[in-house]
């Protein structure tokens, strides 16, 4: 029983520990997307539910992949006119994060993924070049072979963060919140 309490704890206590940025606002983030447009988060996304994926290592960059279609699939194509489809309003973007010496390898490195991105998924990758010293410090993302995901409501407040790869439970909660 004390080891079922202490578990339960634990748990509890991750939980809470990766939810220390829900209700603060997203810091501002500039970045250029694979199609060429510069955007400023939260800035550019008001008005609309926003999913953001963040990456900032390589690791973590393949992890965040795991997100890419079931969330474009879900958020994107389905609120494309049709009879069945239903209707999401939300801005969406993956954002692979250069940092450090790695952002000399930015540029090569965005030019390799619009070659190699599914053409309608360019729009929704943002590439941000700079410091992550600012980011680590109000998202709490330390764990850098993580990719890190936030749902920010209408005025860019982080309601619900998630760490790891995707899963269907993932998407079930993302999808619960904007539908609230």
């Amino acid at each position: 029983m004390k080891k079922l309490i202490l578990i339960i704890s634990a748990v509890s206590m991750i939980q809470l520990s990766g939810m220390s940025q829900v209700g603060k606002s997203f810091p501002e983030l500039k970045g250029i997307t694979l199609e060429d447009k510069n955007i400023s988060l939260p800035n550019d996304t008001k008005g609309k539910f926003t999913l953001l994926g963040l990456a900032y290592s390589k690791a973590a960059e393949q992890d965040l992949q795991t997100w890419f279609q079931p969330v474009y699939s879900t958020f994107i194509e389905k609120s494309k006119p049709g009879l069945f489809n239903e209707s999401y309003d939300v801005n969406l973007y993956f954002v692979p994060m250069f940092t450090g010496v790695n952002q000399a390898a930015s540029e090569t490195a965005r030019k390799k993924m619009k070659e190699g991105f599914d053409k309608s998924l360019l729009k929704n990758v943002l590439v941000y070049k700079g410091d992550i010293k600012a980011y680590k410090e109000q998202l709490d993302f330390e764990k850098k072979d993580t990719p890190y995901f936030f749902v920010l409501d209408k005025t860019g407040k982080i309601i619900h963060a998630f760490t790891g790869k995707y899963t269907d439970e993932k998407l079930a909660k993302i999808e619960e919140l904007i539908e609230e």
